[in-house]
Protein backbone atom coordinates (compact mmCIF):
# COMPACT_ATOMS: atom_id res chain seq x y z
CA UNK A 1 0.00 0.00 0.00
CA UNK A 2 1.35 3.47 -1.13
CA UNK A 3 2.79 5.48 1.88
CA UNK A 4 0.62 8.81 2.04
CA UNK A 5 2.66 12.01 2.40
CA UNK A 6 0.58 14.69 4.32
CA UNK A 7 2.01 18.11 4.52
CA UNK A 8 1.32 20.04 7.95
CA UNK A 9 1.26 23.89 7.82
CA UNK A 10 0.64 25.59 11.55
CA UNK A 11 2.84 28.22 13.27
CA UNK A 12 2.39 26.29 16.88
CA UNK A 13 4.94 23.93 17.47
CA UNK A 14 3.24 22.26 19.87
CA UNK A 15 0.20 21.17 17.90
CA UNK A 16 2.42 20.54 14.78
CA UNK A 17 4.37 18.20 17.42
CA UNK A 18 1.07 16.48 18.45
CA UNK A 19 -0.71 16.06 14.83
CA UNK A 20 2.93 14.89 13.29
CA UNK A 21 2.91 12.20 15.84
CA UNK A 22 -0.56 10.90 15.67
CA UNK A 23 -0.06 10.72 11.89
CA UNK A 24 2.92 8.91 11.69
CA UNK A 25 1.31 6.45 13.85
CA UNK A 26 -1.12 5.62 11.34
CA UNK A 27 1.82 5.52 8.83
CA UNK A 28 1.63 8.47 7.27
CA UNK A 29 4.82 10.16 6.14
CA UNK A 30 4.88 13.96 7.85
CA UNK A 31 5.98 17.20 6.23
CA UNK A 32 6.02 20.66 8.49
CA UNK A 33 6.21 24.05 7.78
CA UNK A 34 5.42 27.20 10.23
CA UNK A 35 4.92 29.77 7.39
CA UNK A 36 2.95 29.89 4.23
CA UNK A 37 5.84 30.64 1.79
CA UNK A 38 7.84 27.71 3.41
CA UNK A 39 3.70 25.18 2.90
CA UNK A 40 3.68 26.88 -1.34
CA UNK A 41 7.33 26.16 -1.50
CA UNK A 42 7.27 22.29 0.02
CA UNK A 43 3.44 21.80 -1.85
CA UNK A 44 5.43 22.57 -5.22
CA UNK A 45 8.43 20.54 -4.42
CA UNK A 46 7.00 17.38 -2.35
CA UNK A 47 3.99 17.30 -3.90
CA UNK A 48 2.43 15.73 -0.43
CA UNK A 49 -0.85 14.06 -0.97
CA UNK A 50 -3.09 15.93 1.57
CA UNK A 51 -2.43 19.61 3.34
CA UNK A 52 -3.79 20.46 7.36
CA UNK A 53 -3.27 23.84 6.40
CA UNK A 54 -4.01 26.37 9.87
CA UNK A 55 -5.55 29.47 9.07
CA UNK A 56 -3.26 31.90 11.11
CA UNK A 57 0.01 31.85 9.73
CA UNK A 58 2.55 34.81 10.58
CA UNK A 59 3.26 35.62 6.80
CA UNK A 60 -0.20 35.14 4.98
CA UNK A 61 -3.13 33.73 6.16
CA UNK A 62 -4.33 29.88 4.83
CA UNK A 63 -7.01 31.62 3.11
CA UNK A 64 -4.48 33.27 0.69
CA UNK A 65 -2.25 30.29 0.58
CA UNK A 66 -4.68 28.14 -0.02
CA UNK A 67 -5.50 30.40 -3.20
CA UNK A 68 -2.30 30.16 -4.39
CA UNK A 69 -1.99 26.45 -3.91
CA UNK A 70 -4.84 26.26 -6.39
CA UNK A 71 -3.23 28.23 -8.86
CA UNK A 72 -1.07 25.24 -9.69
CA UNK A 73 -2.39 21.99 -7.18
CA UNK A 74 -5.16 19.93 -6.64
CA UNK A 75 -4.08 18.53 -3.55
CA UNK A 76 -6.52 18.34 -1.05
CA UNK A 77 -6.29 20.76 1.75
CA UNK A 78 -8.24 20.41 5.30
CA UNK A 79 -8.57 24.13 6.52
CA UNK A 80 -7.58 24.63 10.61
CA UNK A 81 -8.90 27.50 12.61
CA UNK A 82 -10.23 28.17 16.22
CA UNK A 83 -13.49 29.75 14.17
CA UNK A 84 -16.55 28.16 14.10
CA UNK A 85 -18.89 30.78 12.36
CA UNK A 86 -20.21 29.49 9.19
CA UNK A 87 -19.13 32.69 6.95
CA UNK A 88 -15.70 31.60 8.05
CA UNK A 89 -15.89 27.73 7.04
CA UNK A 90 -17.89 29.39 3.59
CA UNK A 91 -14.97 31.45 2.78
CA UNK A 92 -12.09 28.46 3.37
CA UNK A 93 -14.26 26.58 0.79
CA UNK A 94 -14.26 29.42 -1.30
CA UNK A 95 -10.41 29.44 -1.60
CA UNK A 96 -10.33 25.90 -2.26
CA UNK A 97 -10.43 24.12 0.57
CA UNK A 98 -11.61 20.53 0.69
CA UNK A 99 -12.55 19.97 4.93
CA UNK A 100 -12.54 22.12 7.51
CA UNK A 101 -11.66 21.72 11.20
CA UNK A 102 -12.32 23.52 14.23
CA UNK A 103 -10.00 23.91 17.42
CA UNK A 104 -10.00 21.97 19.10
CA UNK A 105 -10.27 18.79 17.68
CA UNK A 106 -9.74 14.97 18.54
CA UNK A 107 -7.14 12.44 17.53
CA UNK A 108 -9.81 10.63 16.47
CA UNK A 109 -11.26 13.00 14.64
CA UNK A 110 -8.67 13.99 12.35
CA UNK A 111 -7.56 11.01 11.84
CA UNK A 112 -11.17 9.90 10.38
CA UNK A 113 -11.27 13.57 8.34
CA UNK A 114 -7.86 12.88 6.88
CA UNK A 115 -8.90 9.42 5.49
CA UNK A 116 -12.09 10.65 4.29
CA UNK A 117 -10.57 13.18 1.94
CA UNK A 118 -7.68 10.95 0.68
CA UNK A 119 -10.82 8.35 0.39
CA UNK A 120 -12.19 11.00 -1.87
CA UNK A 121 -9.40 12.32 -4.07
CA UNK A 122 -7.44 8.79 -4.89
CA UNK A 123 -10.99 6.77 -5.77
CA UNK A 124 -11.61 5.51 -9.10
CA UNK A 125 -15.22 4.83 -9.62
CA UNK A 126 -16.84 2.85 -12.81
CA UNK A 127 -17.31 4.45 -15.65
CA UNK A 128 -20.81 4.14 -17.11
CA UNK A 129 -20.85 6.92 -19.50
CA UNK A 130 -17.13 8.43 -20.52
CA UNK A 131 -18.39 12.13 -20.96
CA UNK A 132 -21.53 14.07 -20.00
CA UNK A 133 -22.56 17.02 -22.50
CA UNK A 134 -24.83 19.70 -22.19
CA UNK A 135 -25.19 23.43 -22.94
CA UNK A 136 -22.00 23.24 -23.76
CA UNK A 137 -20.64 22.11 -20.73
CA UNK A 138 -18.42 18.74 -21.30
CA UNK A 139 -17.45 16.20 -18.54
CA UNK A 140 -14.59 13.56 -19.60
CA UNK A 141 -15.03 11.40 -16.79
CA UNK A 142 -12.01 9.35 -18.49
CA UNK A 143 -10.05 12.15 -18.58
CA UNK A 144 -11.00 13.66 -15.72
CA UNK A 145 -11.10 16.97 -16.95
CA UNK A 146 -14.30 19.63 -17.78
CA UNK A 147 -15.12 22.33 -20.05
CA UNK A 148 -17.45 25.09 -20.42
CA UNK A 149 -16.99 25.71 -24.52
CA UNK A 150 -13.49 26.24 -24.84
CA UNK A 151 -12.40 27.03 -21.36
CA UNK A 152 -11.04 24.31 -19.47
CA UNK A 153 -12.53 24.82 -15.93
CA UNK A 154 -10.09 23.35 -13.18
CA UNK A 155 -11.94 21.79 -9.95
CA UNK A 156 -10.49 20.50 -7.24
CA UNK A 157 -10.78 16.84 -6.02
CA UNK A 158 -14.22 16.94 -3.98
CA UNK A 159 -15.22 19.56 -6.57
CA UNK A 160 -15.17 17.25 -9.30
CA UNK A 161 -16.20 14.35 -7.18
CA UNK A 162 -19.40 16.14 -6.63
CA UNK A 163 -19.59 17.42 -10.06
CA UNK A 164 -19.37 13.49 -11.41
CA UNK A 165 -22.73 12.00 -9.21
CA UNK A 166 -24.37 14.74 -10.07
CA UNK A 167 -23.56 14.33 -14.00
CA UNK A 168 -23.62 10.79 -13.92
CA UNK A 169 -27.17 10.79 -12.04
CA UNK A 170 -28.39 13.60 -14.86
CA UNK A 171 -31.98 13.71 -14.89
CA UNK A 172 -32.74 12.67 -11.46
CA UNK A 173 -33.00 14.73 -8.26
CA UNK A 174 -30.16 13.47 -5.82
CA UNK A 175 -30.97 14.26 -2.05
CA UNK A 176 -28.61 16.34 -0.06
CA UNK A 177 -28.27 13.47 2.09
CA UNK A 178 -27.30 11.24 -0.46
CA UNK A 179 -24.53 13.61 -2.55
CA UNK A 180 -23.27 13.87 1.02
CA UNK A 181 -22.92 10.74 1.80
CA UNK A 182 -21.51 9.46 -1.76
CA UNK A 183 -19.17 13.01 -1.44
CA UNK A 184 -17.61 12.66 1.93
CA UNK A 185 -18.96 9.84 3.52
CA UNK A 186 -21.88 8.48 5.50
CA UNK A 187 -20.46 10.47 8.71
CA UNK A 188 -21.48 13.98 6.68
CA UNK A 189 -24.91 13.15 5.66
CA UNK A 190 -25.86 16.41 7.95
CA UNK A 191 -23.76 18.50 6.70
CA UNK A 192 -25.72 20.65 4.48
CA UNK A 193 -23.24 23.30 4.74
CA UNK A 194 -20.87 21.86 2.66
CA UNK A 195 -22.96 20.95 0.34
CA UNK A 196 -24.17 24.54 -0.22
CA UNK A 197 -20.86 25.90 -0.19
CA UNK A 198 -19.56 23.42 -3.10
CA UNK A 199 -22.32 23.71 -5.05
CA UNK A 200 -22.09 27.50 -4.84
CA UNK A 201 -18.54 26.91 -5.56
CA UNK A 202 -19.05 24.85 -8.97
CA UNK A 203 -21.40 27.24 -10.20
CA UNK A 204 -19.15 30.02 -10.07
CA UNK A 205 -16.38 27.88 -11.90
CA UNK A 206 -19.33 26.60 -14.33
CA UNK A 207 -22.11 29.37 -15.03
CA UNK A 208 -21.69 32.13 -16.76
CA UNK A 209 -24.65 33.96 -14.09
CA UNK A 210 -24.29 31.66 -10.91
CA UNK A 211 -27.78 33.47 -9.62
CA UNK A 212 -29.35 32.01 -12.54
CA UNK A 213 -27.94 28.92 -13.19
CA UNK A 214 -28.70 26.15 -16.16
CA UNK A 215 -26.29 23.46 -15.47
CA UNK A 216 -26.97 22.57 -11.81
CA UNK A 217 -30.24 23.25 -10.63
CA UNK A 218 -32.14 22.56 -7.32
CA UNK A 219 -35.12 21.50 -5.63
CA UNK A 220 -35.35 23.74 -2.44
CA UNK A 221 -35.45 21.60 0.28
CA UNK A 222 -34.81 18.42 -1.36
CA UNK A 223 -31.55 18.10 -3.07
CA UNK A 224 -29.48 19.13 -6.78
CA UNK A 225 -29.98 17.54 -10.41
CA UNK A 226 -28.13 18.49 -13.84
CA UNK A 227 -30.62 17.98 -16.67
CA UNK A 228 -30.44 14.87 -18.91
CA UNK A 229 -27.63 15.02 -21.85
CA UNK A 230 -28.29 16.79 -24.97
Amino acid sequence: MKQHTILVADDEPRLVRLVKANLEVDNYRVLVAYDGASALKIVEMEQPDLVILDIMLPDMDGYEVCQRIREFSAVPVIMLTARAREKDRIQGFDAGADDYLTKPFSTQELLARVKAVLRRSTSRQEQPVAVYRSQGLVVDFVQRRVFVGEREVFLTPTEYTLLYHLAQNAGKVMLHGELLSRVWGPEYRDELQYLRGYISNLRKKLEDDPSHPRYILSRPGIGYYMIDEE
